[in-house]
Order: C-alpha cells, then sequence, then structure tokens
C-alpha cells in the first residue's frame, strides 16, 4: 500500500510537470513511472530486468507504431468515398491482427525468461498503470478547470 501511494504522488509530480515540458520529456517521464511500477510490482531482479525490458521496449515500439497508424487524421466522413471507407475498414482490421501477432510474440518472448503466472501478471499490470495514468490526467484537468473559475 505504501508502494502504490509513493507511484501515486509520483504521477501526481508528473502531471504537474507536464504543463512545463514537452511531449517528448512528458512520455519519457511517463516511461520511466512504468518501468519503476513494473519492475517493483514484477519483483524484476537485476539480471531478470536486463532481459525483461528490451523485449518490453520493442513491444512497446512496435505497438506505438501500430496506434499511429490506427488513429492517423481521418478526413471528414461526409468527404470520403465507400471505396475509401472500405480501405479504412480493411487498414483497421490489419492493425487488429497485427496487434495480435505482436502480443503473441512478446508472450512467446517472455515465456523464455518469465513463467505465465508472472506474463499475466504483467497484462494486469499494465491494464492499472494506464487506468491509473487516466485517473491522473483527469484529476489534472478537474484541478485546472476548477483554477480557471
Amino acid at each position: 500500500m505504501k508502494n502504490l501511494l509513493i507511484i501515486l504522488l509520483m504521477f501526481s509530480g508528473l502531471w504537474q510537470m507536464q504543463s512545463q515540458e514537452k511531449d517528448d520529456s512528458h512520455r519519457e517521464k511517463i516511461k520511466e513511472l512504468k518501468t519503476a511500477f513494473f519492475t517493483q510490482e514484477l519483483n524484476l531482479d537485476k539480471k531478470k530486468a536486463q532481459q525483461f525490458w528490451p523485449i518490453y521496449n520493442e513491444y512497446e515500439s512496435e505497438l506505438h507504431k501500430l496506434r499511429k497508424r490506427e488513429h492517423r487524421d481521418i478526413p471528414n466522413l461526409e468527404c470520403i468515398t465507400e471505396d475509401d471507407a472500405e480501405n479504412m475498414l480493411d487498414e483497421y482490421v490489419a492493425i487488429e491482427k497485427q496487434d495480435y501477432i505482436l502480443k503473441q510474440k512478446l508472450f512467446n518472448d517472455l515465456k523464455e525468461i518469465m513463467t505465465a503466472q508472472e506474463i499475466i501478471k504483467l497484462h494486469k499490470l499494465e491494464d492499472e498503470f494506464h487506468k491509473k495514468l487516466i485517473k491522473e490526467y483527469r484529476a489534472r484537468k478537474e484541478r485546472e478547470k476548477q483554477e480557471e473559475e
């Protein structure tokens, strides 16, 4: 519980710093928090961490590329043709397939250094981390809104 409080305080500090820093440094801070959170919660010793992080970082890098493809600017929907819409749908399906393959590769690679239970825990921790980020983001937005009033 004490560790979670420390992490939440780190999140608070991160969001306060966000308004002062550029997006890249913001992402870097989130990555640092995620690294600390996962390392602690998965009880990664130095040796296992040295094996784990290159695998996980490669996965995240590839996932980021997929998300950029998925969230590209969508033109005004009333102005696109049916063929263009079909192509967009095909692209979305291709991205989902690649996402599945990427996750499958991650799990297979991690099986070399972790147990299946640890990999399931990682999957759960990813969700927890994202929920905490969203919660902190919303709290920060609410504070900013209150300050404006």
